[in-house]
């Protein structure tokens, strides 16, 4: 429930901004708007206001559109200056982008609003390198802090994955500026460019982990190897063999590389320190790998710092981070035309209803987080120049100018065509990667 809820309120904010920067533009170039609606279908509620404009919430909130007056009615007196058709090409074009733009104002107001409000985060402190890895590779360890990414600060760990990512798709070297116990250092990390962002996170992939977490017991499976050995609720581990002081990662990674082997466990148990014997259980995963499990439910609070900026800075990280995250979706739909990544990446309706009801769980601010990432993927999504999304309209305007007269309607109906069918490909795509996630 919580997660269809999400999802229509995600839906139903979006498309109401979206259809905002619309109606707002055509209003101001004087444009006559007879009707704006949120979804199709059955209209549940209707008003009509002074100016004469329906207002529609309909049954389906899957879209939404604003109905203007798109040619002059010779039996209205007056209707000429109101209809959208006779308007310059310089207003047709801007009450056709406020939409997608409105969106991206949006992601701004709601990065900003975070940014002001402040989002406790964890701080990046690394687990233990997995061998071979490229992080274990550049000398990485564990309990290092990232504190700059580039030269660019870093204070959290969603910072740091922000910094991150970019390389990902690109590859190449990435300078990381660590505090070792008080020491500062500077390694350089390069990353491989991954096709497929879908099927696993890249940063676990090159080695890179959250950690500082102290592993403490918070459930234990009837008759395993844990059960057994005398493992209860709440015990903290302290050490497994040799590793001293792991973190839950770097824990459970030792566990399961030691199956059907004996390890000893050190714990803490009501201040008490305890030893426990015990052998993990050789498990086979679907993948055909084998893996050692004791059978407890580990868990941990990472280190939490308190990550907010001021007015102005708050507004300024989020227009950098609203631009950068539009560049970054730019360069990923093309790397997808032409190969470089996998069209697996895509995501549709599934997933994203999915991940709003993860977020919403999560909290308010991984919503808001959420809700703003998808509006600036809404926006730069209907900017595209297909045919049947503003974007196309936009093109439309521009051959307008070009060619100093509008595009025949032939040619216009035959890029529709070619629009919808692209469109319909696309949500295909989507769909099936949707439910491949779903059931994988």
């Amino acid at each position: 429930m919580i997660t269809l809820i999400a999802f229509f309120v995600t839906l139903g904010v979006l498309i109401t901004f979206h259809e905002l920067g619309h109606y707002l533009v055509a209003k101001w170039c004087g444009v006559e708007v007879q009707r704006f609606s949120i979804g199709f279908g059955k209209v549940l509620f209707t008003r009509i206001d002074k100016h004469g404009t329906e207002w529609a919430l309909s049954a389906i909130p899957l879209g939404g559109y604003v109905k203007m007056l798109e040619h002059a009615d010779s039996l209205v007196e007056g209707s000429a200056n109101k209809a959208f058709n006779s308007k310059p090409v310089a207003r047709r074009f801007a009450i056709v982008a406020a939409g997608p733009l409105f969106n991206l104002a949006l992601a701004v107001l709601l990065y900003a609003c975070l940014n002001i409000v402040g989002q406790s985060e964890p701080v990046p402190i690394l687990s233990l390198p997995k061998n071979g890895s490229p992080a274990a590779l550049a000398g990485l360890q564990s309990g290092d802090q990232i504190t700059a990414v580039d030269d660019v600060v870093t204070q959290s760990w969603p910072q740091v994955r922000y910094q991150l990512l970019r390389k990902v798709t690109q590859g190449g070297p990435a300078e990381i500026t660590i505090d070792r116990h008080g020491q500062t250092l500077t390694k350089s990390l390069t990353f491989e460019s991954s096709s497929d962002l879908s099927k696993t996170d890249p940063l676990r992939l090159a080695g890179l982990r959250l950690g500082g977490t102290v592993p403490i017991v918070n459930g234990v499976v009837a008759a395993s190897a844990a059960d057994q050995a005398g493992l209860r609720k709440g015990d903290v581990v302290l050490a497994v063999n040799d590793l001293k002081n792991p973190d839950v990662i770097a824990l459970i990674d030792y566990i399961q590389s030691k199956g059907n082997q004996s390890i000893t466990l050190k714990i803490d148990r009501d201040n008490r320190v305890l030893t426990v014997d015990l052998t993990p259980r050789e498990e086979n995963l679907q993948d055909g790998s084998k893996v050692g499990r004791i059978g407890v439910q580990l868990g941990g609070d990472p280190q939490m710092v308190e990550v907010r900026y001021g007015l102005f800075e708050s507004l300024w990280r989020a227009m950098e981070r609203t631009a950068d995250t539009s560049v970054y979706s730019l360069q990923m739909m093309w790397k997808m035309v032409t190969g470089e990544v996998s069209w697996r990446n895509i995501s549709g309706p599934v997933t994203i209803a999915d991940y709003a009801g993860q977020t919403a769980k999560i909290g308010l601010s991984a919503y808001i987080g959420f809700l703003a990432l998808v509006s600036i993927s809404l926006g730069i999504l209907n900017l595209l120049p297909i045919p049947m999304l503003d974007g196309g309209h936009l093109l439309y305007y521009l051959i307008e100018v070009a060619k100093g007269s509008p595009l025949a309607d032939k040619w216009q109906q035959l890029a529709q065509k070619i629009g919808m069918g692209v469109l319909a490909c696309l949500m295909i795509i989507a769909l099936f990667n949707d439910f491949a996630r779903l059931f994988t």
